[in-house]
């Protein structure tokens, strides 16, 4: 008997540098080493407007797919594509991958937030199931998006283990990963790192401007108008973002929402402890006993959060070892995999 057609869907470039394109190539791979074959298959950008352009080219795209064919859409592209999604539900056999839902995207004004969560709730309906990052999405989606929880499987991304950093700056150094946009809460960081300029410490963001390029020159204006351009430096994306957690003391990231937070486990699993604001599934991913976390988008909170990191050194090497000892019990890829691999094999059979 035949393997099963097994497409995975995604807009633009599959090697763009953020959590949830990085969480698609690594599944890809994994899947493969356990045996599912899996063909990529590039999308048009659609979110958050798709143009009748756009729309056209993914409709061309999945109709030349074979009948039966289990197609994984990611939900970047998957949430506006709710009329292509109810014409193909019954042909092809659909499998959305929620990140977050594109409703809950910050810089988003009251008629778009609504748009997307009419379309990507009508979208979830074709379906046939849903994989989502975390227990927190699976959550939303079941209260907010009427989804029935047997159609929700929750598969948390993967880490690799890793040589803990020494955590021994002098300076300390604060690290971010996170493209340069409204949720990642920057402008929250900058302005909490300005009001301890009375310590010692060097911060590094890394992370592409090309998601919001008005918003990452605002912060870059921003940091220079402080007087941070000596202390903060603007990293752009890299390749290899290991060495950036190596050479770092301090993870620190207030995002206004986290679907799940790859870069929060990854700073775990490098033994980092992570200052970071308490929401979606950050909480989930962040033990008590690992980081600070402070209500979002509160300047104060974050600002004494990070002075007592920075000033206390009893402190800091409590949440490192808490980090250290966290790192353990992060999920591998090949757990990840092996998760969808069972969802995506039930569906095909179905």
């Amino acid at each position: 008997m035949s393997k099963p057609s097994i497409y995975f869907a995604y807009p633009g470039e599959l090697d763009t540098p953020t959590g949830g394109y990085r969480y698609d190539r690594r599944l890809i791979t994994e899947l493969g080493k356990i045996g599912v074959e899996v063909r990529a298959l590039s999308l048009p950008h659609c979110a958050p407007e798709p143009s009748h352009q756009s729309l056209e080219t993914v409709r061309q795209t999945l109709a030349a797919l074979p009948d039966q064919a289990t197609v994984v859409i990611d939900g970047l592209a998957f949430g506006v594509l709710d009329d292509l999604a109810a014409a193909e539900a019954q042909r092809l056999k659909l499998v959305a991958l929620c990140h977050h839902p594109l409703a809950l995207e910050a810089g988003l004004d009251e008629a778009q937030r609504h748009k997307h969560l009419k379309s990507e709730r009508r979208a979830l309906t074709f379906a046939r199931a849903t994989v989502v990052t975390s227990e927190h999405t699976k959550e939303i989606l079941i209260d907010q998006f009427a989804m029935p929880p047997e159609k929700i499987v929750v598969a948390r991304p993967g880490t690799d283990p890793v040589t803990f950093a020494p955590g021994d700056g002098d300076p300390i150094r604060l690290l971010t990963v996170a493209s340069l946009t409204r949720r990642k809460g920057h402008d929250v960081l900058i302005d909490s790192l300005a009001a301890i300029a009375d310590l010692p410490w060097k911060a590094r963001f890394v992370g592409s401007n090309d998601f919001d390029p008005g918003w990452a020159a605002n912060l870059q204006t921003h940091v220079t108008d402080l007087g941070l351009s000596e202390r903060i430096c603007f990293a752009g994306p890299v390749e290899d973002t290991q060495a950036e957690y190596q050479q770092a003391d301090v993870f620190a990231l207030p995002s206004r929402f986290e679907g799940y937070g790859m870069v929060f486990a990854e700073a775990l699993a490098a033994g980092l402890p992570v200052v970071a604001a308490c929401t979606g599934a950050v909480p989930d991913v962040v033990p008590e006993q690992a980081g600070l976390l402070v209500p979002p988008d509160d300047t104060p909170a974050l600002t004494d959060a990070l002075r007592q990191i920075l000033s206390d050194a009893v402190l800091r090497r409590r949440l490192r070892d808490g980090a250290r000892k966290a790192a353990a019990n992060l999920p591998r890829w090949h757990d990840t995999a092996t998760i969808v691999a069972d969802k995506l094999r039930e569906v095909s059979k179905v």
